[in-house]
């Protein structure tokens, strides 16, 4: 199989891990298929050129990564209109680019989180007759956030899921969203996001007493951090050696910062502020937590966790989005409290820190194993691949949706 995928989301020049969890879905499904990537980004630096492409076609999975400029013309209005240009210009060539290396057309297109991307494949569709699947992780489409879709962008979005062969959600939460928000596809499925398994490996040593842990991007308006912030220094009171390790990056920093100032946390580092850390400083970290902690109020999937929970590391985090399919049956895996609840977030960090809540490494290693491991998840893309070409080679109509 000669699959072409097309993210919204991939790593990049300006940060290596944006879309990660999109990369390790490619890893997995190159165990079975043969895959190239195509990705196109606007430039966060100044590029001598309109566009820019950084071409790898020898690795095991070739990727062209273009870059345009993000002011053309320093004209705002003109400058959106153009960029949306540049951006098509960039997978066209890109999809010439390697139509050359292999030879011959992909059988598929994967899309990975919509909507341009979307676009192209149906246009490829249109124009060559070549099927596309989506695989959508976007919080946008959970009911917390689904008011600021546009009326354009909604009937856009139909449009495209309407002819693509099939939609993968990384939950049955976000498959649920979609198709509420009438985002409906002839198949649906639902596989779950990679976790390397072997990296995140149950903790070789004793973990650190009363140390809780924080990975997530520094969004707060999404991913609340600020609330977990707030909590902590109240369990303080009871817990006065308690520490919290906050590993990430993003446009909130400088204000989580300054309330955990405010909220006396930074004196002998009771709240650190580790910033952005490759992934194997963070299973470390997993390791040695007593806890991971999240407050988000919006989640598709959650890859922390599942990561966390390959260490042995439980979690306490938020009963939204795809994120109580995860944690089934209650209590195994870590416990769950609403969004915006500070006094269930309290409670439950309560029970973590007093050993009331007891809970098995080797059970949430084994888990995670089972549901998110390379094997696993390349696996069922594979079999999905499979049905789909099987279909439009037979021109039998369109496999019932699972």
């Amino acid at each position: 199989m000669r699959v072409l995928h097309l993210p919204k989301w991939y790593p990049h020049r300006y940060d290596d891990q944006d879309g990660d969890f999109v990369a390790r879905h490619v890893t997995a499904i190159a165990l079975h298929a043969e895959t190239a990537v195509l990705f196109a980004t606007v430039a966060r630096g100044p590029l001598p050129r309109l566009i820019e492409c950084e071409a790898d076609l020898t690795a095991r999975v070739p990727i062209l990564r273009y870059y345009y400029r993000a002011q053309p013309t320093g004209l705002k209005p003109l400058d959106k209109l153009l960029k949306l240009v540049l951006y098509f210009w960039c997978l066209a060539r890109g999809y010439q680019q390697f139509m050359r290396h292999w030879g011959s057309p992909p059988q598929l297109v994967h899309v990975h989180v919509l909507l341009r991307t979307g676009l192209f494949a149906w246009w490829l569709k249109l124009t060559q007759g070549i099927p596309y699947i989506i695989t959508e992780h976007w919080t946008l489409y959970l009911p917390a956030r689904a008011h600021s879709i546009g009326w354009l962008r909604r009937w856009l979005t139909r449009w495209v899921v309407q002819h693509a062969a099939a939609l993968h959600t990384v939950s049955e939460g976000l498959r649920a969203a979609m198709q509420q928000l009438g985002f409906l596809a002839p198949r649906s499925e639902v596989i779950a996001n990679v976790v390397d398994t072997e990296l995140f490996s149950l903790a070789p040593v004793a973990r650190s007493s009363g140390q809780l842990l924080v990975v997530s991007a520094f969004h707060d308006e999404v991913k609340n951090i600020s609330g977990v912030l707030r909590v902590f220094a109240q369990l303080r009171h009871r817990w006065p050696t308690l520490r919290l390790r906050v590993a990430g990056y993003g446009p909130d920093e400088a204000k989580l910062r300054q309330l955990a100032n405010e909220l006396g946390l930074l004196t002998n580092n009771t709240v650190t502020f580790l910033g952005k850390l490759p992934h194997e400083e963070v299973a470390r970290e997993m390791q040695q937590a007593t806890a991971l902690v999240s407050f988000s109020r919006a989640e598709t999937f959650g890859c922390v966790f599942l990561e966390a929970r390959s260490t042995g590391c439980p979690v306490v985090g938020p009963a939204t989005g795809g994120v109580p399919e995860l944690f089934e049956p209650d209590g195994t895996f870590g416990l769950l409290i609403l969004p915006d609840d500070e006094a269930a977030l309290t409670h439950a960090l309560e029970a973590v820190l007093s050993g009331t809540y007891v809970f098995k490494a080797a059970t949430l290693h084994a888990d995670a194993e089972a549901r998110c491991s390379y094997t696993q998840v390349g696996q069922r893309f594979a079999a999905l691949y499979r049905s789909i070409l099987l279909v439009h080679a037979t021109g039998s109509g369109v496999v019932a949706a699972s």
